[in-house]
């Protein structure tokens, strides 16, 4: 069964309407171009591009956020359509309760605490006044705890969200999506401002929902070489196509510079290119 389903899927930002270009007000720029896509359940799949690839507008789509061109197209979450030829469905917000979206600027209350933050996970299925109130039953809290303590952070329940690391947060932003009960997760550059024994917490915790929870991770990554520790699969976006769909042991440095060019570099720092070769040794890569 398919997790994420996406056929012919565009993206078109400006002024001027999809395939009317600068004569009807503006420039237009195609940031996906019919992207297709199907994410297995319990798969976990790296999503990387350099920057202004379509990532973060994929990972929106995916999710119900935007809005596609208006066109033949179709994105499903777990055999549901989230949105179909450019409409989002009036279902949304109830398909968006198994979609845990972790942002990469942690997306926390600050003023809250780290348990209240966590709890907001669980709303959508509780009642109204509960909603408004902010009574959560005890079941909800325990939960909470549960999740906390399985990220490495139940001693931090207590704390308003701003006194937390960058890392911390991002452990209780992936507490939430377990409060939430999610089976999917989408993760825009989760690590992208944690230094490296943060990220590594990150991506430790990602691959903990994906193996322990069977959730189904989609992570987009700007370092090549955490897609290659941490994701048996990965998706290579440029210019909002894919141009890259298969194994991540595949993506040698050679491949990175036939797929990327003067742009590969910011995918495969040079001090990790050794250690990207040593690892996809044998590898037989093969592009979209």
């Amino acid at each position: 069964m398919n997790a994420i389903r996406i056929e012919r899927l565009s993206k078109t930002f400006g002024r001027g309407r999809p395939g009317q270009g600068a004569s009807a007000g503006g420039a237009n720029r195609k940031a996906l171009d019919e992207i297709n896509l199907h994410v297995s359940v319990g798969e976990m799949v790296a999503l990387i591009g350099a920057s202004g690839s379509g990532k973060s507008t994929l990972l929106r789509h995916i999710a119900g956020f935007v809005a596609a061109d208006p066109q033949p197209s179709q994105i499903e979450i777990l055999g549901r359509p989230i949105q179909r030829n450019g409409r989002i469905v009036r279902e949304v917000r109830r398909i968006r309760r198994d979609i845990g979206f972790v942002f990469q600027q942690f997306n926390l209350v600050n003023r809250l605490t780290v348990e209240t933050n966590v709890l907001i996970g669980a709303l959508a299925r509780l009642p109204p006044w509960r909603r408004l109130t902010g009574c959560f039953p005890r079941s909800e809290r325990e939960r909470s705890a549960a999740a906390l303590a399985q990220v490495g952070i139940g001693d931090k329940a207590g704390e308003r969200a701003t006194n937390l690391s960058g890392g911390q947060q991002q452990r209780a932003a992936l507490a939430r999506a377990l409060v939430q009960r999610a089976r999917v997760i989408l993760a825009d550059e989760p690590i992208a401002s944690l230094d490296p024994e943060s990220s590594r917490r990150v991506m430790d915790m990602l691959r903990m929902l994906n193996r322990d929870h069977g959730l189904t991770v989609v992570v987009s990554l700007h370092q090549v070489d955490i897609a290659m520790q941490y994701c048996p699969r990965t998706v290579a976006l440029r210019d909002g196509r894919v141009v890259y769909d298969g194994p991540s042991a595949a993506l040698t440095p050679a491949l990175l510079q036939q797929l990327y060019g003067s742009a590969a570099p910011e995918l495969l720092e040079a001090d990790a290119a050794a250690h990207a070769v040593e690892q996809c040794f044998g590898a037989q890569p093969k592009a979209v």
